[in-house]
């Protein structure tokens, strides 16, 4: 009996597919030729590079990873990081950050001074361009934090190109938001900003080779400033695009959006404010508003949830292992903020060091194994190759929320009890079957009654073989 590799039939597609979109798009250029249409009018729904279609992500906090907060000190974890499965890896800003205004002694990464510069913090070019290096040597694609709302109050720009800012009616410039005291509003329709802003990005792709970018408060930028740049970077690799918003329109441009609902939904079911079924409508709500060929990304925390909203233990508690399988498995692509697989108990100041306590790393092998099945599992793959979602009925709907992401030759099925007490279950439709325990190794069997114990999951998946 030979497994058909229908993923490897699917690469086929995907890249006669992305061979189409480019000679589609080169024909609306030339179409458009002697004319000056808008960017928005000369592209084709782009698509993500073929290496993320069974990526997962994992967000890097310089300043908080060692001891020396540098790029070099970061790039002696990059063989743990592989080892444990991770795909791309995202730095939060890297540039230097400003003085005036500064929030605290180290300031904000978002605050920034230069969008060409290295933040001296860290080291300087040749540092990054060797993490960069390493990176890639050990399997991951990288991409960086860009800020295209907003500067430093002392940025380069407010001297060379003062223009490109917002001004009150007395010629002062003003912060996007009365909290972000530390940074001041660009003016995100003036074109001539748009040019200076793409090159910057272009610099970073062509002298670094850096895979793509994680756009800061992307919905507060036109989505027609995001197609120009996409399509100016387009044309130097494939890039990778992920915006921090939640708008369905921001894929006209981007690969992956944040499931903001859904981490609301988590944190509220964590905190004892949502139950199971507030988890579902959430779910509902989010295949009803996004495409399945978008990409979604799932997660516990990242440098935002962890620094103002608590750590993992104060927002989950004994259920943590629970809603980092759920954002593993029930869609999209999973990110892991630094720090998670050692059971991060704090909240990382965001203004000061404060370095990250790794202790004994102990979540790695629980993430690794996470990471594996949806790297390996093509019903967990990113978009449109993906298995689809079925919601599982039990007769404790109650306090099990049970699901199966179905693909063309495998499934995976995940059993989350969320209360503190052990439960029986079963299912409504039968499905008596079995299973391989992901987490074991073994056989698992289910069966007309079912028990799971508190806070506790079963993660199975089964493989169907052709004749």
């Amino acid at each position: 009996m030979e497994r058909i590799n229908l993923y490897k039939y699917n690469k086929v597609n995907y890249l006669l597919i992305l061979v189409f979109a480019h000679i589609l798009l080169s024909q609306i250029v030339t179409s458009c030729a002697g004319s000056t249409p808008e960017y928005s009018e000369v592209h084709v729904d782009f698509l993500p590079p073929e290496w993320a279609v069974n990526a997962n992500i994992y967000e890097v906090n310089i300043r908080q990873f060692t001891p020396e907060g540098t790029f070099r000190a970061f790039a002696e974890e990059l063989p743990r990081l592989q080892e444990m499965g991770v795909r791309i890896l995202w730095f939060m800003p890297i540039h230097p950050i400003g003085e005036k205004e500064r929030k605290g002694t180290l300031g904000s990464y978002y605050s920034i001074k230069d969008y060409t510069a290295i933040n001296p913090e860290f080291g300087d070019k040749d540092d990054f361009r060797f993490v960069v290096t390493k990176a890639k040597e050990h399997g991951m694609r990288v991409i960086i934090d860009w800020v295209a709302n907003h500067t430093a109050w002392d940025a380069v720009w407010t001297e060379t190109n003062p223009e490109f800012y917002m001004t009150d009616e007395y010629g002062n410039f003003y912060p996007p938001v009365e909290d972000w005291s530390d940074v001041i509003q660009l003016d995100v329709n003036n074109r001539d900003m748009w040019d200076a802003m793409i090159d910057a990005m272009e610099y970073w792709v062509v002298e670094y080779d850096i895979d793509g970018f994680r756009a800061d408060v992307a919905y507060m930028v036109p989505v027609e400033f995001w197609i120009k740049a996409r399509n100016k970077l387009e044309e130097i690799k494939p890039v990778f695009m992920l915006a921090e918003a939640e708008e369905p329109e921001l894929h006209r441009a981007f690969d992956m959006t944040y499931a903001w609902d859904f981490a609301q939904t988590i944190r509220d079911m964590g905190a004892g404010r949502a139950t199971t079924t507030d988890l579902d409508k959430a779910l509902n709500r989010n295949f009803e508003r996004f495409e399945k060929k978008y990409y979604r990304m799932l997660f516990t925390t990242n440098h935002d949830e962890n620094s103002w909203q608590g750590s993992d233990p104060d927002l989950y508690g004994a259920n943590f292992k629970n809603f980092a399988v759920l954002s593993a498995t029930v869609w999209g692509m999973p990110l892991i903020y630094n720090g998670q697989e050692s059971g991060l108990n704090k909240q990382l100041q965001f203004f000061e060091k404060d370095e990250i306590e790794w202790g004994d790393y102990r979540y790695q092998d629980f993430y690794t194994t996470l990471l594996d099945l949806n790297t390996r599992n093509q019903a967990l793959f990113n978009g449109e190759i993906g298995g689809h979602f079925r919601k599982m009925s039990t007769d404790n709907d109650e306090n099990i929320f049970a699901y199966k992401r179905i693909g063309h030759h495998e499934q995976v099925m995940a059993i989350l009890n969320f209360s503190g007490n052990q439960q029986t279950f079963t299912f409504k439709d039968g499905h008596k079957a079995i299973w391989n325990d992901v987490f074991s190794g073994e056989e698992f069997e289910i069966k007309e009654l079912n028990y799971i114990d508190p806070y506790s999951f079963y993660l199975l998946e089964r493989i169907y073989m052709s004749h």
